[in-house]
């Protein structure tokens, strides 16, 4: 396979990826309307980086290792699930609580750091965008890769995986949006705590055993 194309091919299917909804999207959205558009952006960073760890595990063999090891993929799958619940359980209790607007809040750098770091937790929380990175570079990276191809992936998933979430923290950010969430806030966050945990459960389900 020509090395452009097998680029696009992995590009334009890490981009899909990257625009299907999930944990990553519910936490950059709620970010932007409940704190700020920079908080939203530093967490978009944040599911960035974490898209980066994840392709360069996945380009290391990590994908390999993790399907033939079930019982590391059940509990990465477990831990990952058992942290979204705790998000949802803390976005559940909090939900009915004002929502503070001081200028020491996570706009500060303290709390734009905290921010990005949420978002590379809630990315590699998930374990399994690492198969899923794993199936596109198995499905689509030649046998014998160019050496330029591996070094310009891990860029790629940085811009596209900031990008996406910084869209939709623009969006999100907006004044509209953000009126809207401020006079439902707490229907919005426990139907965000529902659709986190049902994630969760769902994550640890999938990794109890089978029969």
């Amino acid at each position: 396979m020509d090395p452009l194309v097998a680029y696009a091919g992995i590009v334009g299917a890490l981009a899909i990826g990257a625009a299907s909804p999930g944990p990553s999207f519910l936490m950059v959205a709620r970010s932007s309307v409940s704190v700020s558009r920079r908080a939203g952006l530093a967490a978009a960073v944040g599911m960035g980086m974490g898209g980066v760890l994840f392709a360069t595990l996945a380009l290391l063999g990590l994908h390999s290792l993790l399907t033939q090891v079930g019982w590391l993929y059940a509990a990465l799958k477990t831990a990952g699930g058992l942290y979204l619940l705790w998000m949802a359980y803390r976005l559940w209790r909090g939900a009915a609580d004002p929502l503070p607007m001081s200028v020491e809040g996570p706009t500060t750098p303290k709390g734009l750091a905290r921010a990005c770091a949420l978002g590379f937790v809630t990315q590699v929380s998930n374990p399994k965008t690492a198969v899923v990175y794993g199936s596109i570079f198995a499905a689509l990276l030649p046998a014998d890769p160019a050496s330029w191809l591996l070094l310009a992936i891990p860029p790629s998933v940085l811009l596209i995986e900031t990008g996406w979430y910084s869209v939709v923290a623009l969006a999100f950010s907006a004044e509209q949006p953000r009126a809207a969430y401020l006079r439902s806030k707490s229907r919005v966050d426990r139907l965000a705590a529902l659709a986190m945990g049902g994630l969760g459960l769902r994550l640890v389900a999938d990794a109890a055993p089978q029969g």
